[in-house]
C-alpha cells in the first residue's frame, strides 16, 4: 500500500466531508436521539458504502473513459449542482 496515496486520499476526503450536508445529518440525528454510538456507526458504515460504490464505479470507468474526460464532467456536475443550490435557495 502506498502511505503518500492513502494520506492524500484520506486529507482530501477527511476536507471534503467537514461541513458538508452528511455531517450536519450526523449532527443532527445525534442531538435529536442522543444515540451518539448508533449515529457514529450508521454514519459511518454509509459513508464507507457510498466510498466502495466510488472505488468500484471510478475504477471501471478509468477502462473506457479517458482521465481528463472524467475531471471535465467530474467539474461540471459540480458547477450544475452549486447552480442548482444557488437558484433554489
Amino acid at each position: 500500500m502506498s502511505r503518500s496515496l492513502f494520506w492524500a486520499t484520506f486529507v482530501t476526503v477527511f476536507l471534503a466531508e467537514l461541513g458538508d450536508k452528511t455531517q450536519l445529518a450526523a449532527m443532527t440525528a445525534t442531538a435529536k436521539s442522543g444515540a451518539l454510538w448508533t449515529v457514529f456507526a450508521a454514519a459511518s458504515a454509509a459513508l464507507i458504502c457510498a466510498t466502495a460504490l466510488g472505488v468500484m464505479v471510478g475504477g471501471a470507468l478509468f477502462r473506457y473513459v479517458p482521465e481528463q474526460t472524467i475531471k471535465y464532467l467530474a467539474g461540471a456536475g459540480f458547477i450544475a449542482v452549486g447552480l442548482w443550490v444557488l437558484i433554489k435557495g
